[in-house]
């Protein structure tokens, strides 16, 4: 019987395959495909934050692909209406009945491209998805077949016809990640091999077993009491009132973010190699958990601080015990 360790080290050898599959197709973005992995094994959702032709889409599309899943984009518009996200009934004349037509939001991954720009009864739609795992179409209730993983995007350019994401459902994220643009290396070597990239075909190295197996494996990866300590910690200095960023912050963060922390820590972990939790893994994680969770004050805007600045603040004054 092989046991935990020996399963994870062999499936963390799988990931290194996937992840040389899917450079096939993307040059660079390793941050932004770890991100969408953790999130697939913590069985939540990601917001990312990027400009425009990044390759977000071939980037999900290239993930999918390489675990057997299905992905749909769904471009949000301020016309989008929450039928035309989740489905809705549909008339027949031939047959003289009304059948359920479902839409995108019944895939594995959800590309939801710009979601500030969808009005807040579409936003909400889509929260009531991610959160209950199911839909309801007039008097009937649909589950989400798993994985069901949605992936925001917001345009940070473009702030024009956009509606803002509130605070308590940015909450409702697993983590955020911000993608930068390639480096100059990257951008050469993707001018240099456009046309293999363009051709490349992608094999699937997963089934959607396997990732049952590894959110199961994810979930029971042993996590010390003193790494739990310093989460808590790291949550506690954002509600000090004495703390060296009060000044900064509206809002301390919510419990939520300290379960964000110890599952996205569990999902790092595996994808390492590990079968336990090491504080690195609490400083790398705690940037994209907590980075759309700290809401800024004016105080903060007209200072020029930023909120991975006052991640750093509170790394460097928290420390494990």
């Amino acid at each position: 019987m092989t046991n935990q360790k020996e399963q994870i080290q062999q499936f963390s050898l799988d990931i290194e395959n996937l992840l040389y599959e899917i450079s096939k197709k993307i040059i660079g973005q390793k941050i932004l495909v770890r991100d969408l992995l953790i999130a697939l094994f913590s069985k939540w959702h990601i917001l990312i934050e990027w400009a425009p032709g990044l390759a977000k889409t071939l980037t999900v599309d290239s993930l999918a692909k390489t675990l057997d899943l299905n992905a749909k984009r769904i471009q949000f518009t301020p016309d989008l209406l929450p039928s035309d996200l989740i489905g809705s009934n549909v008339y027949n004349p031939s047959k003289n009945e009304f059948y359920v037509k479902k839409w995108p939001i019944f895939s594995n991954f959800v590309l939801a491209d710009e979601i500030n720009r969808a009005p807040s009864k579409v936003q909400s739609a889509l929260l009531e998805a991610m959160a209950e795992k199911q839909v309801s179409i007039w008097d009937t209730t649909f589950k989400l077949e798993p994985p069901f993983i949605v992936l925001a995007t917001q345009n940070p350019i473009e702030q024009e016809g956009t509606f803002q994401l509130p605070e308590a459902q940015l909450d409702r994220f697993l983590l955020k990640t911000v993608v930068d643009y390639p480096t100059e290396s990257e951008e050469l070597e993707i001018l240099k091999n456009i046309q293999s990239i363009e051709k490349a075909e992608l094999k699937t190295l997963f089934s959607k077993q396997d990732i049952f197996k590894i959110q199961d494996l994810v979930e029971s990866i042993y996590v010390d009491e003193n790494i739990l300590s310093y989460i808590k910690d790291i949550v506690f200095y954002t509600r000090n009132k004495d703390s060296k960023i009060s000044s900064y912050i509206s809002y301390p963060v919510s419990p939520r973010a300290s379960l964000s922390i110890l599952k996205t820590c569990k999902a790092l972990a595996f994808l390492q190699g590990r079968d336990f939790v090491i504080p690195e893994d609490v400083k790398e994680m705690a940037y994209p958990v907590l980075r759309h969770r700290l809401i800024l004050n004016y105080v903060a805007m007209a200072d020029g601080v930023l909120v991975d600045d006052i991640i750093k603040t509170i790394l460097d004054n928290v420390v494990v015990k």
